[in-house]
């Protein structure tokens, strides 16, 4: 099930604040509609696992996006081809 939350963060990282919410909410009620825990005080704690999982795979990811933008060789192309 961790895997699984850090694919989403990883995926979905670009937008960060809507990944966080979507695991936050999406992760408890996935866990109640395919009927492995009920409702109870136990889902925030899998929402907060969730949100700490997703948050890990969205990290990757800016960290992927950071070291894409500023490693990438740097071509400054003022000459007009002719």
């Amino acid at each position: 099930m961790i895997p699984t939350m850090i694919l989403f963060g990883v995926v979905f990282g670009r937008w960060w604040p809507i990944t966080l919410v979507g695991a936050a909410l999406g992760w408890p009620l996935l866990l109640v509609v395919t009927d492995v825990v009920g409702v109870n005080v136990s889902l925030i704690g899998a929402a907060a696992l969730a949100v700490a999982n997703a948050g890990v795979g969205g990290l990757v990811h800016q960290g992927v996006l950071f070291a894409y933008r500023h490693l990438r060789p740097f071509h400054l192309s003022s000459e007009v081809p002719n």
